[in-house]
């Protein structure tokens, strides 16, 4: 099966030095689109509405939301002491008003890592602590730059400037990359970081299949033999690059963990692939001592390594949470460096028997086999107001801010993930496996966890992959480039006219992305499911 624009853009034989080096970049699918200034300018034009999308009255609501609670506060406090403090009881009133040096002498338990606090912090260091735009910013660029990034990833991925374009279109018009962008949790910023180590990997596989196709020529027009175990990966600096992306993914959540595991067993497995393709004899040891050996290092061990370097605030401080619980414990080596790691994994030992212990109830928990379908999304923000107040021109209005996704968007995700996995199982499609690679490790890992309080806005992680198989399949419906003119005419057509509805769709739960003072009735209206009051 061949998207829109891959069959015109194969590389002819005659343009390549010889016969062998063109049929071994056909079949190991080494053919790329040419950049032109047409699909660069889409990709920036969807990354300009995003941008928009995301700052547009981004301080409009001067109060801390949601758990914007915990990660402002935290944010700020870590630039300045280097480590999470504690606040006294009540703290949120006076941040708001400014007064943001509350915090008390003493670190705070926190169970998650730093890494997303310390971005969260940089935007107050950049715009100010008492400025709802300084606490925000750096979810509403990182998110519009993600638009840019998927554009990107779907167009190298499929082979096609067209499914690129429909990815980043979507996800800037989505309301959970929308409204998450908007608001200063963890979660959009573990989104940017696995998606920007995806592509990562993706550059890096093509890198590779383009080197073996190199080789793997030469060595067959000079009857030269191959060398053991195949011809070496080389130094390949977008694996790397994708390592120290997972790192900070899990710098933000240890749920980037999940991301590590799946991603490092694609890289291989297109490793393995690509050997395979071309006859390489002990392809499978091969691909283990020159591919998966080393993907384990280049991943596995600079994530680990940049794991604990984004811990340095905490090393540094005097005052860090448990910073000195070996020498508490009576577990003290004497050694300073070993009893810090020490201290450092006991504390870690506390967080996790927290998150896997969280049982409490919560009115917007929700189980992970609704959130494809959003049946219970997160109330991130509610305010009531009668006549005369914030602009309310009727009896009663109300703004809401609810973490959202455009349902069209979604439940037509949904249909296009299952096409996704039929048609990769079935005509045993890479690019389908790729876009379902994200799901993996973003949804299923959830299931195992029903029995604790979790909520469907984590969704936003595995977002990118939800529209990426929507995006697939939109293509798929146009048609190749070979196709019946007539049959592509009303692909097309039908495809635009289903974008062209999901926009209008947006622009009518923007109200209610960005807590825009509605009328009761008005707000109802967009409240498609009782479930989602």
């Amino acid at each position: 099966m061949h998207t829109e624009e891959e069959a015109t853009h194969r590389a002819p034989v005659e343009d390549e030095p010889g016969a062998l080096l063109a049929s071994y970049r056909r079949r190991l699918k080494t053919f790329d689109l040419p950049l032109s200034r047409m699909a660069w300018a889409g990709a920036m034009a969807v990354f300009g509405l995003a941008l928009v999308l995301r700052l547009w009255g981004l301080g409009s609501v001067e109060e801390l939301i949601f758990d914007e609670t915990y990660y402002v506060k935290d944010g700020y406090a870590i630039t300045q002491e280097g480590v999470e403090m504690s606040w006294p009881e009540e703290p949120d009133a006076a941040f708001e008003a400014g007064d943001v040096d509350s915090y008390e002498p003493k670190g705070a338990y926190v169970v998650h890592p730093p890494l997303g606090k310390w971005l969260i912090g940089g935007g107050m260091l950049l715009l100010g602590a008492d400025n709802p735009w300084g606490w925000r910013i750096s979810s509403a660029v990182l998110g519009s730059i993600a638009v840019l990034l998927l554009a990107r990833i779907g167009r190298r991925l499929f082979r096609s400037t067209t499914a690129g374009l429909i990815a980043g279109l979507l996800l800037a018009i989505d309301g959970v990359s929308l409204v998450h962008s908007r608001t200063s949790l963890l979660d959009p910023f573990l989104m940017f970081f696995v998606l920007a180590a995806f592509g990562a990997l993706l550059i890096d596989r093509d890198r590779f299949r383009e080197r073996l196709a190199l080789a793997s020529a030469a060595m067959h027009a000079s009857a030269e033999s191959a060398p053991p175990l195949g011809v070496s990966g080389g130094i390949r600096p977008w694996r790397l690059l994708a390592g120290l992306l997972l790192g900070m993914a899990c710098s933000v959540k240890w749920s980037g963990l999940y991301f590590v595991a799946v991603f490092g067993i694609m890289t291989v497995l297109w490793d393995w692939w690509a050997r395979r393709t071309i006859a390489q004899r002990d392809w499978l040891l091969g691909g283990l001592v020159r591919d998966a050996v080393p993907a384990f290092l280049a991943i596995v061990g600079i994530a680990l390594v940049t794991y604990v370097a984004s811990f340095a605030g905490w090393f540094a401080s005097a005052v860090g949470y448990n910073r000195h619980l070996t020498a508490e414990q009576d577990m003290a080596t004497g050694n300073g460096v070993l009893d810090s790691l020490l201290s450092l994994w006991l504390y870690h030992r506390q967080a996790y028997s927290f998150h896997v212990g969280l049982d409490s109830e919560h009115p917007y928990a929700a189980h992970p086999a609704g959130w494809l379908l959003q049946l219970r999304p997160t109330n991130f923000y509610y305010r009531s107001y009668e006549y005369g107040e914030q602009g309310c021109e009727v009896a009663k209005c109300g703004a809401h801010i609810l973490s959202v996704g455009n349902p069209l968007i979604w439940w037509l995700g949904t249909l296009a993930l299952l096409v996704t996995l039929v048609i990769a199982v079935v005509f045993r499609d890479g690019r389908g496996w790729a876009a379902l690679s994200g799901i993996a490790a973003g949804y299923l890992p959830w299931l195992m966890y029903t029995d604790r309080t979790i909520f469907t806005f984590y969704a936003v992680a595995f977002s990118p992959w939800l529209i990426l198989c929507l995006a697939y399949v939109m293509t798929l419906v146009i048609g190749p480039a070979g196709a019946d003119r007539e049959r592509r005419l009303a692909g097309g057509l039908f495809v635009g006219s289903l974008l062209v509805l999901i926009v209008l769709v947006s622009a009518f739960f923007w109200p209610v992305w960005t807590g825009q003072v509605l009328d009761v009735e008005q707000w109802r209206y967009r409240m498609w499911l009782p479930s989602w009051t």
